[in-house]
């Protein structure tokens, strides 16, 4: 019997992995790839700049979707953190959350870029790494999750992918926006 083997060898420094998890790894970094290429040839202050309505801007999105796959990887190998009762959450709280959007003066697309690799590479590393993908933990309280619901590492991948597809979209209008460059199409 032939075993269907997609090698991944190349994901950014990744150990090689196949099956289901190269598939996983293959996907996330094509949409990871859709992200970053929205801020090719832009300053600082162009990655800071909000061209629609909404509050996004290219820089701060680089800088969500690195807390979003960094938090949720931790999730995998931890659980839900007792600081993420977002329940519980006081307007401060909820203040430096914004900030997560935006690319604040002290901070550079350069190196949000360079923590995005780095959140990046650990995840694949640590998808390569798991012993169960039907591995489960609570969620942490939140307005946005049923109660007492569970994700298993298998769910928590399809989160993260789904959030960095969507930002990627995002992100290609707000460059379309600021300067006419596409990034799909």
């Amino acid at each position: 019997m032939a075993v269907n083997k997609l090698d991944t060898h190349d994901l950014a420094g990744a150990p090689a992995v196949s099956g289901e998890r190269a598939e996983w790894l293959e996907v996330l970094g094509k949409h990871r790839d859709f992200l970053r290429f929205t801020t090719r040839e832009l300053t600082d202050e162009q990655a800071r700049k909000r061209t629609t309505a909404s509050t996004l801007c290219l820089g701060g999105l680089i800088k969500h979707v690195t807390e979003v796959e960094r938090s949720w990887v931790d999730f995998i190998l931890n659980g839900p953190s007792p600081t993420a009762d977002f329940a519980a959450m006081t307007e401060a709280d909820w203040a430096r959350r914004e900030d997560g959007f935006r690319l604040l003066p002290d901070e550079t697309l350069a190196g949000v870029l360079a923590a995005y690799a780095e959140v990046a590479r650990r995840t694949d590393e640590v998808v390569a790494a798991l012993p169960d993908l039907d591995a489960t933990w609570p969620l942490p309280k939140a307005p946005w999750f049923e109660p007492g619901a569970q994700w298993s590492t298998r769910r928590v991948l399809m989160h993260i992918v789904a959030e960095t597809a969507q930002h990627a979209g995002h992100a290609d209008i707000i460059r379309e926006s600021l300067d006419g460059a596409k990034t799909m199409g």
